[in-house]
């Protein structure tokens, strides 16, 4: 197709396991040539996904939270999201035992992500450490912790150091500890922990049909666990019944009124230590109309 032709919505996607069951009908048949023709699908890391909007260079983006309080004029769609409602597996603040958390001087912050580094600032101000300083650094976590006391990973770079703790520890013999993010979010707040949503440009041209195919390709996705288990342990080094676990209890997939309290309370929480501006979350009416 000649990009001078292309009038395809423009999709930011990000490239890790947990959106899988949203980019099912993007990636499959029998929908994925017909949603070929309307959308063009980029894949990049999370924090990426909201530059593009930010620049229009995307339509639309699974973007992270935290990004949607520095770009207010974004849509929001219905339907849909990447949360967790206890432990996430993925988003990890990784720790040497010896030292408590009000003891840590530095944290080596994983590039791509805005808004896990963003919840953990708000955890460590509740821990009582609040002006610790974040590096960012790509995410390899013997590089992190050589360069700071703790390391904030998270997707599957988190997945993979998760299920590596046990080689690690008999290769390096240091002792840490590896905080579930989302499970110390939710223990503290009863909010669920929510990371990403589908947002568009406010000069993108949607119609209802957009919120519904990504509604439609996530509901197809979570109908399609065993196929997607079977692509992703081809990709990563992970264990099948990981995958499963992580795809259909890990992550949650519904932007329900609990996850919109979610978003509000991270917000909420954000600006009251001063880390986000203030920011008032809602979903789209217009798409919203349409897929009720």
């Amino acid at each position: 197709m000649n990009s001078e032709q292309d009038t395809r919505l423009r999709i930011a996607a990000i490239d890790f396991l947990n959106p899988a069951p949203l980019m099912w009908d993007f990636e499959h048949p029998p929908r994925a040539a017909e949603l070929a023709r309307r959308y063009r699908i980029d894949r990049m890391l999370p924090s990426e996904c909201a530059a593009r909007l930010a620049s229009g260079e995307a339509d639309l983006g699974l973007i992270p939270i935290a990004a949607l309080a520095a770009n207010p004029s974004l849509r929001v769609l219905p339907g849909c999201t990447i949360a967790s409602r206890n432990r996430v597996r993925s988003l990890l603040l990784v720790r040497r035992a010896a030292q408590p958390i009000q003891a840590i001087r530095s944290v080596a912050a994983d590039t791509a992500s805005r808004t896990t580094v963003t919840y953990a600032r708000i955890l460590f101000h509740k821990w009582g450490n609040p002006d610790v300083p974040f590096i960012p650094l790509a995410a390899d976590l013997d590089r992190m912790l050589a360069q700071a006391d703790a390391a904030i990973v998270i997707g599957d770079p988190a997945l993979l150091a998760l299920e590596e703790q046990a080689n690690r520890f008999e290769r390096t013999g240091e002792d840490l500890v590896y905080h579930d993010l989302a499970h110390e979010w939710v223990s503290l707040t009863g909010l669920p922990f929510v990371s990403a949503v589908w947002a568009a440009a406010p000069s993108s041209l949607l119609d209802e049909r957009v919120a519904e195919d990504c509604i439609a390709s996530r509901d197809h996705g979570l109908q399609n666990i065993d196929t997607l288990i079977a692509e992703w342990s081809a990709r990563l080094p992970l264990p099948a019944e990981t995958i499963h676990a992580y795809l259909t209890t890990n992550i949650h997939y519904i932007l329900d009124e609990e996850c919109q309290r979610g978003i509000r309370g991270f917000f909420h929480a954000a600006a009251e230590i001063g880390v986000l501006p203030r920011y008032d979350f809602h979903v789209t009416e217009l798409l919203a109309r349409a897929s009720s």
